[in-house]
C-alpha cells in the first residue's frame, strides 16, 4: 500500500520548511507569492491531502453534521445533495447514516452521535415527539420535511396543506370533478395530505374519495389496479414514485395518461422530470428546504436563536402527465356521485 504523503515530503521536494508548508496548507500570511505557488505545485504533483481528521482530533470541536435518510427513497438522496453542498458552504463536513428495514432510525442516529456529529439533520423522521426531544438534549436536532416534532426541535418543511390544495385547484381548473387521491400508507405527510385531500374537495362540494397507497411505485400499482371498476378522470397520488405505479398499472389495462385519466405527483423528484416521464407534480423545493437545515444547524451550534418552525409554499410544476377530462367525464360533470369501488376514508 502507497504511503500518504507528509507535509515533510512537500517540504523537502519544494527545499522549504515544513513549517512553511503548513503556512501554506492553511493559507495564512506569512510566504511569498512565488513560494507560495511552488509549494502548492509541489503538492499537487506528490497528491498531498491535508489530513482533516488530524487536524479535528487537535481542535474541540468535530464540524460535522449528521444526516439520516431512507435507503429506500430515492428523493432522499436528491436532498443529501443539496445538504451536502451547503454544508461545505457553511464549513461543515456531512456523515450520513442510512435507515432501513434492518436499520432502525434510533440506531442511525445513535451511530452519528458515537461518530462526533455536532448536530443533527433528520429526513422525514418517523420517531415520536419525545424521542427527538431527547435527542435534542444532547445536540441541536432539525426535522427535515415534518413539522409536528415539539418545541424543543426544529423544522424545516413545506406545506403539505397548500401542496394539496394547487394540486386540486389544477386538476378542477380543467374541469376534473372525479378525483382519486392514492394515499401514502403510513408515510410521513400522509395523514396531512389525505385529510387536506378531504378538505379541499369538500370545500368545492366535491365527493373526497382515498384509496389505500403508499410511498413505493408497487403501492401505486396496486392503487391503480383498484381502481379499474370504477375509473375516475383524475388522481392525486401521495408522491411521484406511487404515481409512477398507478401510471404503469393504466397504462397495462390499455389506458392512455393523460386522455383516459391524468396523474399528478408529489416532490418533483428527478423521477418526474424523466424525459418519457414528465409528470405533473407538487414541489417541495426540497433542495431549498435542505439549504435551510443546513443554516438552521449551523446557526443552533453557532448560538443563534433557539429553535424554529419554518414552513414553505409548495408549487405546482405542470408536464405531460395532466390534461382536461375526456368528453364522456364532462358530460357527466354536474353529478358529485362516484361509481362503488373505491375505499372512502372517513
Amino acid at each position: 500500500m502507497q504511503r500518504r504523503p507528509t507535509l515533510m515530503d512537500v517540504a523537502q521536494a519544494a527545499g522549504v520548511s515544513r513549517a512553511l508548508v503548513s503556512i501554506v496548507m492553511r493559507g495564512a500570511p506569512g510566504a511569498a507569492g512565488p513560494t507560495r505557488e511552488r509549494v502548492l505545485t509541489v503538492a499537487r504533483d506528490l497528491g498531498y491531502r491535508p489530513d482533516s481528521r488530524a487536524r479535528l482530533l487537535r481542535s474541540s470541536r468535530t464540524r460535522l453534521l449528521g444526516v439520516t435518510f431512507h435507503g429506500s427513497a430515492p428523493f432522499h438522496a436528491e436532498i443529501v445533495d443539496a445538504v451536502y453542498a451547503q454544508a461545505a458552504e457553511r464549513g461543515y463536513e456531512v456523515v450520513l447514516s442510512a435507515v432501513g428495514r434492518s436499520r432502525s432510525e434510533a440506531r442511525a442516529i445513535d451511530g452519528l452521535l458515537d461518530f462526533g456529529s455536532e448536530a443533527l439533520i433528520v429526513i422525514a423522521p418517523s420517531l415520536g415527539i419525545r424521542e427527538l426531544e431527547r435527542y435534542a438534549g444532547r445536540v441541536p436536532v432539525v426535522s427535515l420535511l415534518r413539522d409536528d416534532v415539539g418545541a424543543f426541535v426544529d423544522s424545516i418543511s413545506s406545506d403539505d396543506r397548500a401542496g394539496v390544495r394547487v394540486a386540486v385547484e389544477h386538476l378542477t381548473g380543467l374541469g376534473h370533478w372525479n378525483i382519486v387521491h392514492v394515499d401514502g400508507g403510513s408515510a410521513v405527510s400522509a395523514a396531512r395530505r389525505r385529510d387536506a385531500f378531504r378538505l379541499e374537495m369538500m370545500g368545492r362540494q366535491l365527493e373526497p374519495v382515498i384509496i389505500p397507497g403508499g410511498p413505493g411505485e408497487d403501492d401505486g400499482l396496486r392503487a391503480g389496479d383498484s381502481l379499474q371498476g370504477s375509473l375516475p378522470s383524475a388522481v392525486i397520488a401521495f408522491n411521484d414514485r406511487s404515481a409512477l405505479g398507478v401510471m404503469e398499472s393504466l397504462r397495462a389495462a390499455g389506458l392512455r395518461v393523460p386522455e383516459d385519466v391524468s396523474v399528478l405527483g408529489f416532490d418533483n423528484s428527478q423521477l418526474a422530470q424523466l424525459r418519457f416521464v414528465q409528470l405533473s407534480s407538487v414541489s417541495s423545493e426540497a433542495p431549498l428546504l435542505a439549504v435551510a437545515a443546513v443554516d438552521r444547524a449551523v446557526d443552533r451550534l453557532e448560538g443563534r436563536g433557539g429553535p424554529v418552525h419554518v414552513v414553505s409554499d409548495p408549487r405546482l410544476i405542470v408536464r405531460r402527465t395532466t390534461a382536461p377530462p375526456a368528453e364522456a367525464w364532462k358530460l357527466g360533470s354536474n353529478s358529485t356521485s362516484f361509481a362503488t369501488g373505491p375505499i372512502k376514508f372517513t
